[in-house]
């Protein structure tokens, strides 16, 4: 798999029917390993590690529904409280990250009503942090640490 801009992180990974796959240690499971999965399990490390995000906290791959239809998102991050701290939107890194990247986090948290949104490739990251009354979102150079006052 391509390097990402990530600090190098461990992980597992079995074959099986001529597939890779990698232990997702928030579903508990094996995933295939797909390019955006790798993107996706780089950025739980990250929020897990460099972050300090309680893995009790995370949330990978669950659906929700906007506007009668299904959708997935790729992470979501709580407070304490049950609201969202962070939505996550993941791309493989052949995808360059455009407008209709932030359309569709910005579609998704109409649902969630996430404090901060993150937009990676794996090789670019775009944090920003929702602005409710002002109907819009600012962009950050980085989304802040878990701790007791930023998680709200």
């Amino acid at each position: 798999m391509q390097t990402l801009m990530f600090p190098t992180y461990e992980f597992r990974f079995k074959n099986s029917e001529n597939k890779t796959l990698i232990f997702d240690k928030i579903r508990k499971k094996f995933i295939i390993l797909t390019p955006e999965e790798w993107v996706r399990q780089h950025t739980v490390q990250y929020l897990l590690a460099e972050k300090e995000i309680p893995m009790s906290l995370l949330n990978v791959e669950k659906e929700l529904r906007l506007y009668q239809r299904r959708k997935r998102y790729d992470i979501l991050v709580y407070n304490p409280d049950g609201s969202i701290f962070l939505i996550v939107e993941c791309k493989s890194p052949k995808v360059k990250i455009t407008q209709d990247t932030f359309d569709q986090i910005a579609r998704y948290n109409l649902v969630v009503n996430a404090n901060f949104l993150m937009v990676t490739n794996g090789l670019d990251h775009y944090y920003c942090q929702m602005d409710y009354e002002a109907k819009k979102y600012c962009f950050l150079k980085d989304i802040p640490n878990y701790s007791k006052n930023a998680l709200r």
